[in-house]
């Protein structure tokens, strides 16, 4: 059996170009691209700005949901809640993970913001098989 934060990992990195992120905002639905994760002590962290407001959004309400569309009609949906680690050492594994941010963002500016998962739960749903649980 994959390991649950594998086949996470797995739809993230195939997802076609990105996978996107969804907050609330005064009680409105907010959805955008994303594309950098990486695991880090053993928990899966996304990274933004703290100057956007999705930044605000998940600081309010840290109840998100990501969807990540991949070949073969499968997607995969995961919720939790985004906690912040403002650790200098989770922001550079982020960056070395995903290099193409260090043209916008150092571990030591003052807007990189990195976010692990908790309490996650994925669903891994396809148009042809049943869907499957898993939590991280």
């Amino acid at each position: 059996m994959e390991n649950a934060m594998d086949k996470v990992m797995e739809y993230l990195k195939q997802a076609k170009g990105a996978w996107y992120l969804a907050t609330v905002e005064d009680g409105q639905p907010r959805v955008r691209p994303f594309g950098a994760q990486v695991v880090y002590n053993g928990r899966l962290y996304i990274q933004t700005s703290n100057k956007k407001k999705v930044y605000a959004q998940l600081k309010a309400e840290p109840r998100f949901e990501i969807c990540a569309f991949i070949d073969g009609g499968k997607w995969m949906r995961l919720s939790g809640k985004a906690v912040e680690d403002t650790s200098r050492d989770a922001k550079v594994a982020m960056l070395d993970a995903n290099p193409g941010l260090k043209r916008m963002y150092s571990a030591d500016d003052d807007k990189t913001a990195v976010f692990y998962i908790e309490e996650g739960t994925a669903d891994f749903c396809s148009f042809t098989a049943p869907a499957e649980t898993v939590k991280l």
